[in-house]
C-alpha cells in the first residue's frame, strides 16, 4: 500500500468497525525510507469525528467480545501467530523500509513480538482465579480476572511492529478490544498488522488502528469509553500520557526513555564483551530502549576495551537495511539524524574524547550517521545523562565497581544495566544493589523474553504495571472477589 496505483505515494487509511476507510483529514505527515530519503507513504492526522468512531466501535465490539469463551478467543491468536509467521519476511522488510534498521534487526524485532502472542495464546491458563473454601463456617472464597473495557496503545517509531505485538495479543486475549495509534513514521508496519490479524475473521471492532500526534494522543486519552493506556515513548511523552490519563482515572501503563549503563570490570572477556557492547549500541543505531549507551569501565579496563571497541565500531557496514551484510543502517529521519550529530559536538564541548566521529561516514542521501565513541565522560555531562537514542557510545572510567555502581544509580532513568565479569561475588553485588529493572550479567541487551515484565525502573516507567508477562494480564483485567454461602 506504500505506492498508488499512480506511482505517487499512497494516503494511509484508518481502521473502525471491522473496514478500512479513507480518512478525510486535511492535515498529512509524509513517510520516508530513511536509506533513500524518498517519501513514501502520507499518513493521515486523523479527523475528532474518526477517532471517536473508532473507540464507539471499539467500546459496542467490547460488550460482545467479553463474552467470547477465553479458549475461543485463544483461537483467534493462534490462527494470527500462523499469519505472523508466514508472512514475517514481509513484514521484517516492511520494518526495514520505512524505520531503516537492517534485516537483521528487523526479523529479530518481529521475532520478539510473534512470542508475546504465542504467550498470549496461554490466556485460559493466565486468567484462572484463586479459590479457598471454608474462609468462614460454609463460607468460601474465590477470584476472577474480567476485562476492562476499550483499551488504547500508543507505539514508538522504533519498533513498528514487536511493540504493538506486547499490547494488543494480550488486551484482546483478555476479553477487551484495542484501538492502536502507531507512530506517524511508521504507518505501514502497524497497517499490515491489522490485516492479517482481520485475516484470522476476528469479529469487527475488536481492533481499530487511526492515525495522528499530540491531539488524537489527547483525544484518546481524554474518551471517556477508554479504560486503559498503554505507551511506549520517551520519558517526556511517558511522564505527559501518565499524568493526563491519571488523572482521569484511567489505568496507565507508561515505558518512557533510557540511558542504560553497561559496566565492564578488568577480569571480563574482552572477546566476548565487546561484541556484545557493539551490538548493544549500534544495533538498529541506536535508536532502542535497551541500547546500551554508557560504559562504565572499572580500572584497568579502560585502555584495552576503548581501542577495541573503537576498531569494531568503526569496521561496522553502514548501507541501507536490506543491503546484504549491512550492519548500521540510518536514522528514522533527517532531523533525527541532526538532533543526534549535535550530541558530538555538545560532547566535544563538555570535555570528552570523541574517540570515533560518525560523521566523517555521513554519507549518500539517505539519513546515515556513523557509530561514535566518546572517552574519559564525566557522569554530569549531558552526554551521560541524557538519553541521544542514535548511534553514541559514552565511556566513563572509574576506580571500583562501588564507584561504577555509584554511576548508574545516580542516572535519573532506571530501565536496564549489565555488568560484564567472570566474578560471581561481582555478578551478585551488581544484580542486587543496581538501580534498574532490566539487569544482564555478559549479557549486552538483557531484554526479557514475553512471559517476563518489561521492568524498567525511575523514570523509564510511570506506572504500576509492566508490559508483557503476567503485569501484562494484570494490566488488563480487573480481579472480582467472590464470597458465598449456599
Amino acid at each position: 500500500m506504500a505506492v498508488s496505483a499512480t506511482g505517487a505515494p499512497a494516503v494511509c487509511r484508518f481502521h473502525a468497525g471491522g473496514a478500512w476507510r479513507a480518512s478525510s483529514a486535511r492535515e498529512h505527515v509524509d513517510v520516508y525510507n530513511p536509506a533513500t530519503g524518498v517519501v513514501i507513504a502520507r499518513v493521515p492526522l486523523c479527523t475528532r469525528a474518526e477517532v471517536d468512531q473508532a473507540v464507539e466501535a471499539a467500546h459496542a465490539a467490547f460488550l460482545e467480545w467479553r463474552k467470547v469463551p477465553p479458549l475461543v478467543r485463544a483461537r483467534y491468536l493462534f490462527r494470527y501467530r500462523d499469519l505472523l509467521e508466514r508472512h514475517k519476511d514481509e513484514l521484517a522488510r516492511l520494518i526495514t523500509t520505512e524505520h531503516g534498521k537492517t534485516l537483521e534487526d528487523a526479523h529479530g524485532s518481529v521475532q520478539r513480538g510473534l512470542e508475546v502472542v504465542e504467550f498470549a495464546c496461554g490466556i485460559p491458563t493466565l486468567l484462572m482465579g484463586e479459590t479457598l473454601e471454608q474462609v468462614s463456617h460454609g463460607v468460601d472464597c474465590h477470584t476472577i480476572r474480567q476485562p476492562i473495557g476499550v483499551a488504547v496503545g500508543i507505539t514508538p517509531f522504533n519498533f513498528p511492529a514487536m511493540v504493538p505485538l506486547w499490547m494488543l495479543p494480550l488486551a484482546i486475549a483478555c476479553g477487551n478490544t484495542f484501538v492502536f495509534k502507531p507512530s506517524e513514521k511508521m504507518p505501514l508496519t502497524a497497517t499490515r498488522l491489522v490485516e492479517l490479524l482481520h485475516e484470522t475473521g476476528l469479529p469487527a471492532g475488536v481492533v481499530s488502528l487511526v492515525h495522528g500526534t499530540a491531539p488524537q494522543v489527547e483525544q484518546l486519552i481524554d474518551h471517556p469509553l477508554v479504560r486503559a493506556v498503554s505507551i511506549v515513548g520517551s520519558s517526556a511523552a511517558a511522564a505527559g500520557v501518565y499524568a493526563r490519563a491519571a488523572a482521569r482515572g484511567k489505568r496507565v501503563q507508561a515505558l518512557g526513555g533510557a540511558k542504560n549503563h553497561l559496566v565492564v570490570m578488568p577480569d571480563a572477556d574482552l572477546d566476548q564483551a565487546v561484541p556484545a557492547i557493539v551490538g548493544s549500541a549500534f544495533g538498529s543505531a541506536g535508536e532502542r530502549c535497551m541500547a546500551g549507551s554508557v560504559v562504565v569501565a572499572v580500572a584497568p579496563a579502560g585502555d584495552a576495551l576503548v581501542e577495541r571497541l573503537r576498531a569494531r565500531a568503526a569496521a561496522l557496514a553502514m548501507a541501507p537495511g536490506d543491503a546484504p551484510g549491512a550492519e548500521l543502517g540510518p536514522l528514522v529521519t533527517a532531523a533525527h539524524r541532526d538532533r543526534v550529530a549535535q550530541y558530538l559536538t555538545v560532547g566535544a564541548d563538555e570535555g570528552a574524547t570523541l574517540v570515533l566521529d560518525g560523521r566523517t561516514r555521513a554519507e549518500g542521501p539517505g539519513f546515515f550517521l556513523g557509530a561514535s565513541i566518546f572517552d574519559r565522560a564525566r557522569p554530569d555531562m549531558r552526554i551521560a545523562r541524557e538519553e541521544i537514542f542514535g548511534p553514541v557510545l559514552t565511556v566513563i572510567r572509574v576506580e571500583s565497581l562501588a564507584a561504577a555502581l555509584a554511576v548508574v544509580n545516580q542516572s535519573a532513568l532506571g530501565n536496564a544495566a549489565s555488568i560484564f565479569t567472570r566474578d560471581g561475588g561481582a555478578a551478585r553485588t551488581f544484580t542486587t544493589e543496581v538501580e534498574a529493572g532490566m539487569i544482564g550479567v555478559n549479557v549486552g541487551v538483557p531484554v526479557p523474553m514475553a512471559m517476563f515484565p518489561f521492568a524498567g525502573w525511575k523514570g523509564s516507567f510511570f506506572g504500576d504495571l509492566h508490559a508483557t508477562g503476567k503485569d501484562g494480564v494484570r494490566f488488563y483485567t480487573e480481579q472480582k472477589v467472590i464470597t458465598t454461602r449456599y
